[in-house]
């Protein structure tokens, strides 16, 4: 037998190194290396156990290839499968985290319950949980769960095994940080055996065609646990987001080889489990008639989707020594950039107040969209003076003052005025050709910041 050989594996993000030092290369974190002892026969023990080798690659050209081949499937719940595109790709591996309690085991097992009952053979192997907890939770959410296979392993073999036995067409493993290989050393969870059992279900996947969902940890930060190197492995990456205290859970799409990024499903937790939320911006606007001063409605763009959400700002006076910049949902860098913007090409100086900006519901966004809309909520809130009930606003507002176009205009104003909104503030460059309105909707181009505040007189 050849003699063990070692590397040292950053435990941040999973990158090797064949010796060890203080900093990783990679990431740039700071004692992170951990060792990790491979066999040297190692990979011709897999192989011979679980035969995963599979026959020789051959080469084909890319136009003979068939993508009829291997269809999705829906999996029954359209929210679901909006995230992963417009459903399963048999072969694919997903990922799925969130913090604890959000729903990640509910949800997937609402899948296999359904995919069962529709003919597909399923198999949901629980690491975390006894067959007997599995069994309550099913009956305590009303789930006919007669067509679903279980199985309770740690062991990723013995899992191989049992899918080679059943040849399932879908296979939940919950979770991924608690199975282990017997050929690697280290504990369920370490580096090695995250990004191994991984690269396992993953190999496994493509040679059979079996789809894999896998569950994920997170870490305090809201990461998902485990080696950096697990999202690159993985065909499909999704984050189930818990706002707190709230009854709804976003489930978004971090990365999908088969559909689009940042798309999002808005569920709502029940009695019964979770239940996809059809028309996810009525839940977000739930507004009085009368309209207080610091709240606008904007319409975001998450993956293929509008969704609008309501902006709230609160401008008071300065509570200590320095201005507080205090942003819920959104990047509080952003929030900064737009104060600054605000002054120079708005003639608003706020540096003796404090600033706060909530989106309601719980929702986060990144995109650049809402700009033209935090701007105005935190000027109606600074002159305590109430916009127009029945406006929205959306648009990207440069550091020189000027409103910029954002992707999916047409839809972000036929999405507002589905909802019943009566005006429009939007980029020049997002009006629709030959017509300045949309239903009962009235259209309002700016091209600047400047132009945006005097148009407010007109809507």
């Amino acid at each position: 037998m050849a003699s063990a050989k070692k590397a040292y594996v950053c435990e941040a993000c999973g990158a090797d190194h064949p010796k060890w030092q203080g900093q990783c290369a990679v990431c740039g974190q700071w004692n992170q290396l951990k060792e990790v002892r491979l066999g040297g026969t190692l990979n011709t023990r897999r192989t011979a156990r679980t035969g995963y080798a599979g026959a020789a690659s051959e080469i084909r050209k890319l136009s003979e290839v068939d993508v009829s081949e291997a269809p999705r499937f829906p999996t029954g719940i359209a929210e679901f499968d909006r995230v992963l595109g417009g459903g399963v790709v048999p072969g694919s591996v997903s990922l799925i985290g969130g913090d604890p309690g959000a729903g990640k085991s509910t949800l997937l097992l609402q899948v296999a319950v359904v995919l069962g009952r529709n003919g597909h053979s399923v198999l949901y192997v629980t690491g975390e949980e006894s067959l007997e907890q599995l069994a309550t939770r099913a009956k305590r959410l009303h789930l006919n769960a007669d067509a679903l296979h279980v199985a309770s392993e740690v062991v990723v073999e013995q899992v191989a095994s049992l899918i080679e036995t059943l040849t399932p067409k879908l296979v939940i493993v919950d979770s991924v940080q608690v199975m282990r290989l017997e050929a690697i050393e280290g504990t369920p969870g370490s580096v090695s055996q995250v990004r191994e059992s991984a690269a396992l279900f993953t190999a496994l996947a493509k040679r059979s065609g079996t789809a894999f969902m896998l569950v994920g940890h997170v870490t305090k930060e809201g990461n998902l646990a485990g080696p950096k190197v697990l999202e690159h492995i993985i065909d499909c990456s999704m984050m189930l987001e818990s706002p707190v205290g709230g009854r709804f859970r976003l489930l978004r799409g971090v990365k999908n080889r088969f559909g689009a990024v940042n798309e999002l499903g808005v569920f709502a937790m029940t009695e019964r489990g979770m239940r996809g939320v059809a028309n996810p911006s009525a839940i977000f606007l739930q507004r009085s008639d009368i309209v207080p001063p610091g709240s606008l409605i904007t319409v975001l763009w998450e993956g293929t989707r509008p969704l609008l959400v309501e902006i709230q700002a609160l401008v008071d006076d300065i509570q200590g020594s320095y201005p507080r910049r205090i942003a819920l949902g959104l990047d509080p860098q952003r929030l900064s950039t737009q104060l600054a913007v605000l002054h120079r090409h708005g003639g608003v100086a706020l540096g003796a107040h404090d600033v706060f900006v909530n989106l309601v519901g719980g929702v986060r966004i990144s995109e650049t969209g809402a700009d033209l809309a935090l701007i105005l909520a935190v000027l109606s809130s600074f002159r305590d003076k109430p916009l127009p009930n029945g406006l929205i606003a959306f648009g990207e507002v440069g550091l020189t003052g000027e409103v910029r176009a954002v992707v999916g205009g047409q839809e972000r104003l036929q999405e507002a005025a589905k909802q019943g909104f009566r005006a429009a503030l939007l980029p020049t460059a997002n009006l629709p050709k030959g017509t300045r309105m949309i239903g009962d909707m009235a259209l309002h181009g700016v091209s600047s910041l400047q132009g945006a505040i005097e148009r407010l007189a007109e809507v």
